[in-house]
């Protein structure tokens, strides 16, 4: 059986002009010609395009297909050995880049103009999830307080992110102990500490009012990457993030109530 040219451009996917070329280069030259002169390929002619159009998925120049194709069981094998030697080079080449570009992305997301090796010494086990910093970032990005949220984290010092942190952290030392004491979540001892992490938000971020503080609670309470940044997860105990959320919650109404008594 015998195709045009546009029968086999469709079946390989590729353009006529594509075709053409193939031809002039020697690659690829039809089995026969119509009366009128128009190209026609046969099985033959199919099955070494296919050949011609796998060595060009791998890299490979015409030239050096062209080479392979004129002897297959003498090159072939040669010349895959050396492509793959070289696949493997550039893949680790793009793995390198990919590695950087994701600390840039990530310094872009989270705001903490630290080096991979501040950001360690500095924070520790709290690490942000680049995918769930992504996310936010979308979410919130036409919100004024995400906004200047990032502003400042950027303009964060390595000094400010160190007292931020200790603060942090002697603020989760009070939140665990309530929680392993069984104070309620809806006490003062809980809600206190809601309300120092509502203004810990507001002390080094933006502005938290107590309907912002819930929204981020639930954040919390319903993603395991955002309570990850609050509390890391050697440290969380089953039923910590709803605790927190519930003690946020009690601490807004209890704001909202005392201003509406004012």
């Amino acid at each position: 059986m015998s195709y045009s040219v546009g029968q086999v451009a469709a079946f390989a996917g590729i353009t006529v002009r594509t075709l053409h070329h193939y031809d002039r280069a020697g690659l690829l030259s039809p089995s026969a010609r119509s009366r009128a002169g128009y190209r026609l390929y046969d099985d033959g002619d199919l099955a070494r395009l296919q050949q011609v159009l796998f060595y060009r998925e791998l890299g490979f120049s015409l030239d050096e297909i062209a080479t392979i194709l004129k002897d297959p069981q003498a090159n072939a094998l040669e010349h895959l050995r050396a492509r793959q030697l070289r696949l493997g080079e550039e893949i680790a080449r793009l793995q390198r880049l990919a590695e950087v570009a994701e600390r840039a992305i990530e310094v872009q997301q989270t705001g903490v103009s630290l080096t991979p090796e501040e950001r360690f010494e500095v924070f520790g086990e709290i690490a942000f999830d680049l995918s769930y910093a992504t996310q936010a970032q979308l979410k919130w990005a036409d919100s004024e307080g995400q906004r200047e949220s990032m502003a400042r984290a950027a303009a964060h010092t390595k000094e400010d992110w160190r007292l931020l942190m200790r603060e942090a952290a002697a603020w989760r030392a009070e939140l665990l102990a309530a929680f392993d004491d069984g104070e309620p979540a809806d006490g003062e001892r809980a809600m206190d500490l809601a309300e120092e992490h509502r203004l810990h938000i507001s002390r080094w971020f933006t502005s938290c009012p107590p309907d912002i503080h819930r929204r981020i609670a639930d954040d919390m309470v319903a993603d395991p990457r955002a309570f990850a940044l609050v509390v890391p997860p050697s440290q969380q105990r089953p039923g910590l993030a709803a605790y927190l959320g519930k003690a946020v919650h009690a601490n807004a109404s209890r704001r909202t109530d005392s201003e509406g008594n004012r």
